[in-house]
């Protein structure tokens, strides 16, 4: 793979539909917990060693078929997220390293996988702009049904979204890790807002 690659109509329209359904209706669907480079975002975050992708297909039927695309046989350790954005939503310019609040020493993910669910027809800004070096080596406009994979130690970025309706991909972290650090890392763990708010003390709950 040289920086990134597209490929389209990756599934059948009723999975798409029936995946858009699910992630709004999820209960752990609120205001991201990602850091402060998404702004104005929604989402929650799955956090799981391959050990674990069954747990995670249990708890979440509709990943299942994107998994079974998108997963890397040499990952072992996964960063799941669905990321919605609308009107003023944008994500600043950034590198993924979202497993290292479990392992200091990791670095950035082998792939990052990103699925478009859901793309207004005029949609304004919402591209996805990769830098390699702070050269721009690519800006992906978001077409529904199209996955893309590109380097994890890629900057990028995603450019404020100008238009009315929403943009929702499925996001996936992909890591390649040595048993020590494989070891910091929850077999399966959810990450939301949404914990938070019904009462719980802390924003991830370890399952």
């Amino acid at each position: 793979m040289s920086y990134y690659r597209l490929q389209h109509q990756v599934f059948e329209p009723d999975y798409l539909s029936e995946l858009q359904g699910q992630i709004l209706a999820c209960p752990y669907f609120a205001v991201n917990n990602l850091n402060r480079d998404f702004i104005c975002t929604k989402g929650f975050s799955v956090v799981f060693q391959r050990s674990g992708l069954s747990e995670v297909e249990r708890s979440f039927p509709f990943f299942k078929p994107y998994l079974n695309v998108a997963l890397h046989s040499t990952c072992n350790a996964f960063y799941l997220n669905p990321l919605m954005l609308k009107e003023g939503s944008r994500v600043d310019p950034h590198i993924d390293r979202s497993l290292r609040s479990y392992c200091k020493s990791i670095e950035p993910p082998a792939r990052v996988s990103v699925l478009y669910v859901q793309v207004p027809r005029d949609l304004m800004g919402g591209e996805l702009v990769l830098r390699c070096q702070k050269r721009n080596v690519g800006q992906v406009r978001p077409q529904a049904n199209t996955l893309l994979d590109f380097q994890g130690d890629l900057t990028h970025s995603v450019n404020q979204v100008t238009s009315s309706g929403f943009r929702l991909s499925l996001v996936c972290e992909q890591y390649s890790l040595c048993e020590d650090q494989l070891q910091e890392i929850p077999e399966f763990t959810i990450e939301s807002r949404a914990i938070k708010s019904k009462g719980k003390k802390k924003e991830k709950l370890k399952i």
